[in-house]
């Protein structure tokens, strides 16, 4: 007589996001909300269209 192999569980899925990973107090989001919030075209930064042709 064989015996059963027992597997895995299949319903071990877990979706998680970046956001969730990272606790309230972590320096990252103050890091985060000071980079969201410099004005760019200030500084001389802007925004291009790449040609479609020569890449």
């Amino acid at each position: 007589m064989m015996q059963h192999i027992t597997g895995i569980s299949r319903n071990q899925m877990f979706f998680t996001s970046l956001e969730e990973s990272i606790s309230e107090d972590n320096p990252v989001r103050f890091i985060d909300a000071f980079v969201e919030n410099i004005d760019l075209k200030a500084l001389g930064f802007e925004l291009r269209t790449p040609k479609t042709e020569g890449r």
